[in-house]
């Protein structure tokens, strides 16, 4: 009796190698300047990916972006080592459609460096962020002309394919008589004509799965292999959650991540699950992958992209000291993205610039201050101060200064919307006969990204009366983001709690006579939590301090320039 073994369908299983800001949900959002800022969980995404894909002993095709080989090439050799694929996925994630052939050639080659550079072996394919159609044929011819052996960005969906359906399948394309690569897309169904990408990502995390079951169970009758595809972040639950996204952004990325491995498991006990160039390898085909010679490995020393395009002159006069406060009240999660900021800020500023910084805890009823003092507890240059209770940004402000130990006192969020390398333009405004230089994104030079309306509204009427009200307009009366002096800054007596207490300190130097500089910035939205307060109470708080300005207007004291150091701090 003759037994017959049963094989499981082929399958080319696809993975990018990304960290959980990199994903595309977020790119409007997140700009690849802030990168650098965010705390990394690409090691433990790829960590339970690896220990996935040995416990259903799957081969795999791992897509790295150039950066990521860049700053980790030792987790990239690690996916060589374990017998997959390395390939590339440019070098920065930017969307195909955002780049002209001569900047796609130029980010296909620089990404091909870093990885090999981190693998020591030449790389055959690649995937472009933002997914091909069959119109963009130029995008591939440019791939071929870079000696690539497949390409894997095409994904069918809806009527994408209508007009080429023979591209839903891997396919060779010819750029011209000499120039040919092929192309892999990303399994579809159809249905109703329209085409649905079932292979993977997003569509295997929110269907039911009943109805993902069945369209595998269509694509697995097929003779071509089902190509699917995952990003390692999905399998880190525990990633920071990105507050600022919109909620339809929110449900994309964190949905049913819990579900993610099991999911998985389940695709990967029904496939042989191999990569793509080991399929290419067997097929009956001339053209052969590139065989390039390289030398030895050279360690990926480029600088990420992404930091601040600052010019920091060489100096040979002694540094500026400056102390940059940082008031922080329930900012647990956005310390490491703080932390990560300053890094990059002492590295960018530190040649003209001797930076200390005072973080103070006003009375936060998570683990901010337990985290501060952890995350900083190996810099010299940091104090941490603390709150027993919560008194408002303007305290916090205050006490930083008094803990501060220079004349020059900076002011930032600690959720860093403002851009905090702006300070190396701001501290130069603070010239003799200036009081005070207030970051203002309102000013015709600033701008705003992803900022809500009803906070932009807020905040610009909110300057139309106080413009009215005080000596010296300005666009913007509530950004925190500032350079004071500190002898000016400690005339102040105690202030309003909340953030209205920062519009306070501001009038109440204006109408002292100080002289206020407005410097032109971008301002972000709040990524981490949730902003504060709620508009009824910021307008109740602004409402208030109006009203005594208006007061002081009517009994003839509102313009008149009082005695410097006649107000003393009354700060416990």
């Amino acid at each position: 009796m003759t037994s017959t073994h049963h094989r499981r369908p082929q399958a080319l299983l696809t993975i990018s190698l990304e960290d959980y800001f990199h994903a595309g949900t977020f790119g409007s959002l997140i700009p690849r300047g802030q990168w650098y800022r965010f705390e990394s969980r690409i090691e433990q995404g790829l960590s339970r990916t690896l220990d996935l894909l040995d416990e259903q002993d799957a081969t795999a095709t791992v897509f790295v972006l150039g950066i990521v080989a860049e700053r980790f090439p030792e987790l990239v050799r690690a996916v060589r080592e374990r017998g997959h694929e390395v390939a590339s996925k440019g070098y920065q994630h930017q969307l195909i459609h955002d780049l002209p052939p001569a900047a796609l050639a130029e980010d296909l080659q620089r990404a091909r460096e870093a990885i090999e550079g981190a693998t020591g072996e030449a790389v055959a394919g690649c995937r472009i962020s933002g997914w091909l159609t069959p119109r963009d044929s130029w995008a591939l011819d440019v791939m071929a002309d870079h000696g690539y052996w497949y390409d894997s960005s095409m994904r069918p969906f809806l009527r994408s394919h209508a007009r080429v359906p023979a591209a839903r399948r891997p396919h060779l394309h010819h750029a011209d008589a000499m120039r040919s690569i092929w192309e892999i897309p990303v399994s579809s169904v159809s249905l109703l004509g329209c085409d649905l990408p079932l292979g993977g990502g997003n569509w295997v995390r929110q269907l039911p799965q009943a109805v993902v079951n069945s369209g595998i169970t269509h694509l697995a009758q097929d003779d071509a292999p089902v190509v699917l595809y995952f990003h390692s972040w999905e399998l880190d639950p525990e990633q920071p959650r990105i507050d600022g996204a919109a909620p339809l952004a929110r449900l994309r990325h964190y949905r049913n991540l819990h579900r993610m491995p099991d999911r998985l498991r389940h695709y990967l006990r029904r496939f042989e699950c191999g990569s793509i160039a080991g399929w290419l390898a067997a097929q009956p085909t001339p053209h052969a992958p590139p065989a390039r010679a390289l030398g030895p490995r050279q360690p990926a020393g480029r600088p990420t992209v992404g930091g601040p395009a600052l010019v920091t002159p060489a100096r040979s006069l002694p540094r500026v000291a400056a102390s940059v406060v940082i008031p922080c009240f329930n900012e647990e999660r956005a310390l490491p993205y703080l932390a990560n900021t300053l890094q990059r800020l002492e590295s960018s500023l530190g040649s003209a610039y001797d930076l200390r910084f005072v973080v103070v805890d006003d009375g936060s009823t998570d683990e901010t201050l337990v985290r501060a003092r952890s995350l900083f507890a190996e810099w010299a240059n940091v104090t941490v101060v603390h709150h027993d209770r919560n008194r408002g940004q303007a305290a916090a402000t205050l006490s930083g200064a008094l803990a501060s130990t220079t004349e020059i006192v900076c002011a930032m969020d600690c959720d860093c919307r403002y851009d905090p390398h702006e300070l190396a333009r701001m501290i130069p405004r603070l010239r003799a006969g200036v009081d005070l230089v207030v970051a203002s994104p309102y000013h015709p030079d600033g701008a705003v990204r992803n900022v809500p309306r009803l906070q932009r509204a807020l905040s610009q009427s909110l300057a139309f009366f106080y413009r009215s009200l005080l000596r010296q307009p300005l666009h913007c009366y509530t950004s925190g983001f500032r350079v004071y002096r500190r002898s000016t800054l400690l005339t102040l007596p105690t202030l309003r709690s909340g953030r209205t207490g920062i519009t306070e300190m501001l009038a109440r130097l204006d109408l002292a006579g100080a002289t206020i500089v407005e410097h032109p910035v971008v301002l972000d939205a709040r990524l981490f939590g949730r902003s504060r307060p709620h508009a009824a109470r910021a307008l109740a708080g602004h409402a208030g301090l109006l009203a005594e300005l208006v007061w002081r207007r009517l009994r003839g004291d509102g313009r008149t320039r009082a005695t410097r150091g006649e107000l003393r701090p009354q700060l416990p």
